[in-house]
């Protein structure tokens, strides 16, 4: 009898320790709200991943245009990355339905992921494939005919796994993106589905937006999947991850404390003023906008009159110099 598959990997120190702090820092947060997620933390929350893991992606949308096509506004932007965000919308919403462990459920997620944006969605591919970053290929995927058997292999050990299950989530990541099973989506079908499988760990974090820190660390994200290739164990992307779940967790926490109340917006502004005072101009940039009349009504009026920024020339609203900065509030 064959012996069953194990994908490769070690359990650095390194880990070990990111195991843990993730843990108490999932202790804490849970300790800061008591009570479940309001509908309205979760739809933020649920917003900012979607927005997140399609901007990785080269999707043009903001926030706010995210957030308008969800809630069914007419919103002007390319067909296609107005058809991502359904498309995201509806994967992330379904969750709770699917089963880590099944290849049904993965092709079900790549159907509503890619439908309507390439020709065989839910299926795996049918030809080969190569990554290029620039002129550079940077990754051969197995060819298409070994697909079928080695997600098999894959699935059919996380099935099984005796490994915690932050470890397993960043290996399954790592090794979906490794073998690249369909033509397109791998990267966001490799993101919703590690959500997926911390969810039945712990259900709050089929919400956190970990996803936004993979796009702020998008060139670590691709250096660790490259580096884990050349090692030939996915250990480099493990390290990585959980990093990045751990930075994702505390951000979270800093927003959640600005209030429920709080627009999505506004928490959006102060992220971008997380680090250092910007121009109205230098914010709205970061924050995909182009329209200045909306940025003052729907982030920069509210974070004001709320006490959560403030102007760095106060005696000189309409200075050309004005930024804006976080206040001991926020």
């Amino acid at each position: 009898m064959p012996a069953l598959y194990t994908p490769p990997f070690t359990i650095t120190p390194k880990a070990l320790d990111l195991v843990v702090q993730v843990s108490e820092a999932l202790g804490r947060l849970s300790a800061q709200a008591p009570t479940a997620m309001t509908p309205k933390l979760r739809r933020s929350r649920r917003l900012r991943t979607i927005h997140s893991s399609l901007a990785i992606e080269n999707n043009s949308l903001s926030l706010e245009q995210v957030t308008a096509v969800i809630e069914g506004k007419r919103v002007l932007g390319p067909a296609k990355d107005i058809q991502e965000v359904r498309n995201a919308f509806a994967a992330y919403e379904a969750l709770d339905a699917w089963n880590p462990a099944s290849a049904k459920d993965l092709l079900a997620a790549h159907h509503l992921l890619m439908q309507s944006l390439v020709d065989h969605p839910g299926r795996f591919r049918s030809g080969g494939v190569g990554i290029v970053k620039g002129s550079k290929l940077v990754h051969v995927a197995p060819p298409a005919e070994r697909v079928p058997g080695l997600m098999q292999d894959l699935l059919g050990w996380l099935k099984r796994k005796v490994e915690h299950p932050l470890i397993a989530s960043c290996v399954f990541h790592y090794e979906l993106e490794f073998i690249h099973p369909f033509a397109d989506g791998n990267g966001r079908i490799g993101r919703l589905w590690q959500t997926l499988i911390l969810s039945r760990w712990k259900p709050e974090l089929a919400f956190l937006p970990v996803e936004s820190v993979i796009r702020e660390r998008q060139a670590e994200y691709y250096a660790a999947l490259a580096a884990s290739d050349k090692a030939g164990q996915s250990t480099i992307f493990i390290e990585f991850l959980l990093s990045a779940l751990l930075q994702a967790i505390h951000e979270v926490a800093a927003t959640d404390q600005v209030g429920d109340q709080v627009s999505d917006q506004v928490k959006a502004l102060l992220k971008c003023l997380a680090k250092q005072p910007l121009t109205a101009l230098a914010c709205m940039k970061k924050l995909g906008l182009a329209h200045r009349p909306t940025f003052r009504k729907n982030y920069l009026q509210p974070a004001l009159a709320a006490g959560l920024i403030e102007r760095t020339l106060p005696d000189k609203p309409n200075s050309s110099l004005q930024k804006y900065r976080r206040t001991s509030k926020a």
